[in-house]
């Protein structure tokens, strides 16, 4: 019963109404804006150049998928105005690019490309927009290591919950996109696809930052089990070397 009162009474004490949550913005843990640059450290030959037709190694293609590989033709996706099929949300990140990120608002993330000139929306909440286009709806959450406290006892609580331990990850899940390459030379993933990133920022000594995307495609009628890769970019300083371009299909 002395607990009981004592917690109440802790309780009491904070006074006034509930604090409101943070802001999305508020709540970051890590800081992944400003400008970076893609680090080439896996898959270098299936990245720097269009591989050839018919080269899918370590991609989990299903038979259907194979079959839309096996077909690809730069020239007509050129000639359909589909230059950026490998520019869509599911493959944008392998492309060799710089990247700038910043808050739209307190709610909203954007990430921009210099490779392919595209924008990825990362909403925290309720999504707007109906999707189909290439980089899809996104939605964005911290994902935060779990609290290694306890805050009840007996079937008691103590009136408080402690806030989790430093560090995390930006999630962002992916759906309604419209159907692209995962590389330049037509492996596909369809309209299907659900697309789950984590964005980590790790800082290095001497004051360089690396920021590590882990992404899991998983796409039901084009890959046989989940795809996953690791991809690097490097914090820059200032905007040197941002210089749109436009999709290329070859």
């Amino acid at each position: 019963m002395t607990l009981m009162t004592t917690s109440g009474a802790y309780a009491q004490g904070r006074g006034g109404p509930p604090t409101p949550p943070a802001s999305p913005r508020a709540a970051a843990r890590i800081d992944i804006t400003g400008y970076w640059v893609s680090l080439v450290t896996e898959d270098w030959r299936y990245r720097q150049f269009t591989p050839p037709k018919g080269d899918y190694q370590s991609v989990p293609l299903s038979a259907a998928g194979k079959k839309i590989a096996d077909a690809w033709d730069p020239a007509k996706d050129e000639g359909a105005g589909e230059q950026c099929k490998a520019y869509g949300a599911a493959g944008l990140m392998r492309v060799p690019t710089r990247l700038h990120i910043f808050w739209q608002d307190d709610n909203t993330l954007k990430l921009e490309t210099d490779a392919g000139g595209q924008t990825r929306i990362f909403q925290f909440g309720s999504l707007q927009g109906e999707g189909g286009d290439w980089q899809g709806i996104s939605s964005a959450s911290w994902d935060y290591p779990r609290a290694p406290i306890q805050t009840t006892f007996g079937g008691l609580d103590f009136g408080f919950t402690p806030p989790p331990p430093p560090g995390g990850s930006l999630k962002v899940v992916t759906t309604k996109l419209r159907p692209g390459y995962l590389r330049k030379n037509g492996v596909p993933y369809s309209a299907h696809t659900v697309l789950t990133e984590y964005y980590d920022r790790f800082d290095l000594p001497g004051g360089d930052a690396i920021l590590l995307v882990i992404s899991e495609v998983v796409d039901p009628e084009y890959l046989a089990q989940p795809f996953w890769t690791s991809t690097h970019f490097k914090k820059q300083n200032d905007a040197s070397g941002w210089k749109p371009t436009p999709c290329l299909a070859r």
